[in-house]
């Protein structure tokens, strides 16, 4: 079957906050049914870029109804939905890689959760590896969203978004 999973990335131009959205709802609607053996999706761009506001709308379609802080300063941020547990990682501001250790961070790689993370780079050799790996790029006004599946669960992941929907 993983020889009829899409190798190549797919890519998504986003001009404006409501296609960020709805890209983030698809991409939640599809991510659930993969967390269940546990889900790991790295975002990366620049500063400005759109991660944490990709990460709002993509935890709030997972269905969580209150504010999504970004965890700048704490890490991480925590939200206990219905059969899922979800961990918001912003990594800029780690200091040391290691302190990951220090924080348990392999315990919130397990069954039943979903962990989005931005900036992975900060925690190279500490974090699991991605099954989706989300880079943002600027051009001009728009934003190009480039997503590679890194895992089967990844690779099957795009496929599903690039299935047509019912309308």
């Amino acid at each position: 079957m993983s020889q009829f999973l899409s190798q190549t990335p797919l890519k998504v131009s986003i001009s404006n906050e409501q296609q960020t959205c709805e890209l983030a709802q698809q991409l939640a609607v599809q991510a659930r049914s993969f967390a269940q053996p546990g889900l790991v999706i790295y975002l990366e761009g620049d500063l400005g870029a759109g991660k944490t506001t990709f990460s709002r709308y993509f935890i709030q379609a997972l269905g969580h109804s209150g504010n999504v802080k970004s965890p700048t300063y704490t890490l991480v941020e925590p939200y206990e939905l219905e059969g899922l547990d979800v961990y918001h990682f912003d990594l800029y501001r780690l200091g040391d890689p290691e302190e990951l250790e220090f924080m348990g961070i392999r315990d919130y790689f397990a069954k039943n959760t979903l962990c989005v993370i931005e900036w992975p780079g900060q925690g190279e050799g500490w974090l699991s590896p991605a099954d989706l790996h989300i880079s943002i790029e600027l051009h001009r006004e728009n934003r190009l969203f480039i997503l590679h599946g890194e895992s089967l669960a990844g690779k099957a992941l795009i496929n599903k978004l690039n299935q047509p929907q019912d309308s």
